[in-house]
């Protein structure tokens, strides 16, 4: 699961919007824990970036000298390099082939926003899974403020047999 807040959220979302009909692109900073499909990673602040791309309308490549400058200033905070975003114009908010041969590092979040007519109209989290192949699994993306579903016992109207 992918935790963000709206106003982050609202960034990234904005950032895609504003670059159509090319792709954004940026870096996200935060806090993950735990391993696997349980693993859960807390976006706490959005980073934009040029695209440095030759073909931005159908690629993205972020400027490596701010993941350098990130990783230097998050080091002491406790937080770190936790993922990436960019858009596809025109597009689906999931991983195109092209990301999936530029994908390396398993322990980023990628959150892809799909731009239709300059609106953005869905994002997505994904994250690379290379266990059985290399490949993209989607993944749960939450506001920071979301909480599972309250539950309750059956009543009676539900038509649950209590005896």
């Amino acid at each position: 699961m992918i935790r963000i807040a709206a106003t982050e959220l609202a960034q990234v979302v904005a950032a895609a919007e504003a670059a159509y009909p090319q792709e954004c692109c940026g870096l996200l900073s935060g806090r993950s824990q735990g391993a696997g499909a349980a693993r859960e990673i807390t976006v706490t602040a959005v980073y934009p970036s040029p695209n440095l791309a030759p073909e931005p309308r159908r690629n993205f490549e972020i400027d490596p000298a701010l993941r350098l400058r990130l990783q230097r200033e998050l080091r002491d905070r406790g937080d770190h390099v936790v993922g990436l975003y960019h858009s596809h114009p025109d597009g689906r908010a999931q991983p195109s082939p092209t990301d999936l041969d530029r994908a390396w590092e398993t322990d980023l979040a990628w959150l892809i926003t799909a731009v239709h007519g300059g609106s953005a109209i869905l994002t997505a989290a994904h994250v690379l899974d290379v266990a059985a192949q290399v490949t993209f699994r989607h993944v749960p993306l939450v506001t920071a403020d979301w909480q599972a579903p309250a539950s309750r016992a059956a009543r009676p109207e539900d038509g649950v047999s209590f005896d």
